[in-house]
């Protein structure tokens, strides 16, 4: 179950550049009106590895179709 399972971020279909899907995910978050302080934990997390990370960070967070 991810943290925040009311934020559903669509990424299938878009641009799979890391950049793009942190962009996309922050961005539901702060619509779904998630501490900005959240959105940077995310963010740091996001950036401290390698892409399969990046999903994988992505997927705690927020629910991913």
């Amino acid at each position: 179950m991810p943290k925040y399972p009311n934020v559903e971020v669509k990424l299938t279909g878009t641009d799979g550049n890391a950049f793009a899907i942190m962009g996309e995910v922050s961005r539901k978050m702060r619509y779904c009106s998630v501490p900005k302080e959240e959105i940077e934990i995310y963010m740091k997390e996001s950036m401290s590895g390698d892409y399969d990370n990046l999903l994988a960070t992505a997927h705690r967070w927020v629910t991913v179709s």
